[in-house]
């Protein structure tokens, strides 16, 4: 179990002040966020999976 399952899933986070950052901080940002969105996606679409084989094998 990681720490991040004890914490409130619905807890809203304040957004990062960006009006600091580099070009190039900002594109490696984006590219981590990008990557995280993808890993979001991949995990939905395996939940559907499951979720659709289950409805699958239960229904006749």
């Amino acid at each position: 179990m990681d720490l991040e399952d004890l914490e409130p899933r619905n807890q809203s986070k304040k957004p990062k002040d960006l009006s600091n950052w580099s070009f190039e901080d900002l594109e490696a940002y984006i590219a981590a966020m990008e990557a995280e969105i993808a890993r979001a996606r991949a995990e939905i679409a395996r939940k559907k999976g499951i979720a659709s084989a289950a409805d699958s094998l239960f229904k006749r």
